[in-house]
């Protein structure tokens, strides 16, 4: 009993594998949508920038920057 469920367990396993498979790319394209935050960056860059021209011409504001 139990060597012919297993057969008949192995042969249904073995009909599975051998339908085949369609594989069907989407009528629409894959869309990713990454949302990337960089205005701390840009910020940085123009501090960075801001401290640099405050350093070059010095005697606008009266003062150096800290």
């Amino acid at each position: 009993m139990r060597a012919h469920l297993l057969t008949s367990l192995g042969a249904a396993i073995f009909a599975a594998g051998c339908i085949p498979v369609q594989i069907q790319a989407p009528d629409e394209p894959i869309e990713i949508n990454l949302n990337v935050n960089i205005r701390q960056e840009v910020i940085v860059r123009l501090e960075r920038d801001a401290a640099e021209l405050l350093d070059q011409n010095s005697d606008l504001f009266g003062g150096t920057t800290p």
